[in-house]
C-alpha cells in the first residue's frame, strides 16, 4: 500500500480521507466514515482515537495496551464495507458490516464484524460489534458413500478404491 493511500482504501490520501477525523480536525459524517477511520486508526496506531471514538458506556472495557499490540504487531490490508443500514447525516443509529483484513505473524486474516454505531453528543461513536456468522460450507458435488461405485471409474466401490 502506498504510503499517503489512506488505509481504508477509498482511494483518497490519507490527508483528504481519514487523517481529519483520527486528528479531530473533522467529524465524522456517517457511521461508515467513523469505521473506516477507526480501521485506519488502528493501520496507524492511533489508539486514543480508537477509544475515544467508542461510547463513553464502553470505554472502561477497552484495554490501551493489548489495543496497541495488536494494531502495532499486525499488517493492515484494508477494509471492505459489505453494506450499512441507516447511519447517514441524519440518523442517530447505524449498522456498518465490514471485513477487515490484516496479516498476524505473516499469516492472512480476514476480521467480519456488525458493528453498530450511535450518536453521542452530536457525534458518531462505536457501540458494540458482533462477529458476523460464517456462511456453511456447501459441497460442490454429490457426496459419495463408502459403498458407491468409485468416481475414478475403476468399477471398485470407493471404500475399496480412492476412499482408503
Amino acid at each position: 500500500m502506498e504510503e499517503d493511500k489512506c488505509p481504508c482504501l477509498s482511494g483518497k490520501t490519507y490527508a483528504e480521507c481519514c487523517e481529519g477525523i483520527i486528528r479531530g480536525t473533522k467529524k465524522a459524517a456517517t457511521a461508515e466514515e467513523l469505521m473506516r477511520a477507526r480501521y485506519s486508526a488502528y493501520a496507524k496506531a492511533e489508539v486514543d482515537f480508537i477509544i475515544n471514538s467508542t461510547h463513553s458506556s464502553q470505554r472502561e472495557s477497552n484495554d490501551r495496551d493489548e489495543i496497541r499490540r495488536w494494531a502495532e504487531k499486525s499488517v493492515w490490508k484494508g477494509i471492505e464495507i459489505l453494506r450499512t443500514e441507516k447511519g447517514g447525516e441524519n440518523d442517530e443509529t447505524g449498522i456498518v458490516e465490514f471485513i477487515a483484513r490484516y496479516a498476524d505473524n505473516g499469516v492472512d486474516m480476514e476480521h467480519h464484524e456488525i458493528s453498530e454505531f450511535v450518536r453521542e453528543k452530536g457525534e458518531w461513536t462505536f457501540l458494540d460489534g458482533k462477529m458476523a456468522a460464517q456462511a456453511p460450507y456447501v459441497r460442490e458435488s454429490a457426496k459419495v458413500g463408502r459403498n458407491d461405485p468409485c468416481p475414478c471409474g475403476s468399477g471398485k466401490k470407493y471404500k475399496k478404491c480412492c476412499g482408503r
